[in-house]
């Protein structure tokens, strides 16, 4: 409650290699708060209390659906000191994946500051990337992303 910056939705599902809603995942999101601060290491007393930055979202066994509730991250530094897109880091874990799997999300209403990140810079192809943004909906603060494990539209994922 005492975390300052934009209340934000965000909604989505998981598809598995098949397309099938997948079923029993959970969605694992690392962020930082609206000024751009982690509440880990050397940066934690910057930040609110009550802040913890991170947040588990699980899938609905029927439907794959997902969504958790935050607030708008903002920018962060690059350890080259250039500056990131406000984004969630997620790390997504379900039955019949060996490993966690690595990717992250960035907001569409970010045009600017997504194009100059050093991260999404990585990905050569530009429709890959369409894969890790996630569309406002109207005028709530609300955004959907749904994330495909393999196949068509795949998601992009990063060897961490």
């Amino acid at each position: 409650p005492a975390a300052g910056g934009e209340r934000i939705r965000i909604e989505g599902i998981l598809f598995d290699g098949a397309g099938s809603p997948g079923r029993d995942a959970m969605i694992e999101v690392w962020q930082a708060n609206a000024d751009g601060v982690y509440a880990s290491g050397e940066q934690a007393a910057a930040v609110e209390p009550g802040f913890r930055g991170w947040g588990r979202a699980f899938t609905q066994f029927d439907s794959g659906e997902w969504s958790i509730d935050t607030i708008l991250p903002g920018p962060v530094l690059y350890p080259d000191g250039r500056m990131m897109a406000p984004h969630l880091a997620l790390w997504i874990a379900a039955r019949g994946i060996n490993i966690g799997l690595h990717t992250r999300l960035y907001f569409d209403d970010e045009v600017d500051a997504n194009e100059a990140d050093p991260v999404l810079g990585l990905i050569e192809m530009r429709t890959r990337r369409d894969t890790l943004i996630a569309r406002r909906v109207g005028d709530a603060p609300l955004y959907r992303f749904d994330i495909r494990l393999q196949g068509e539209g795949e998601t992009v994922f990063f060897d961490v």
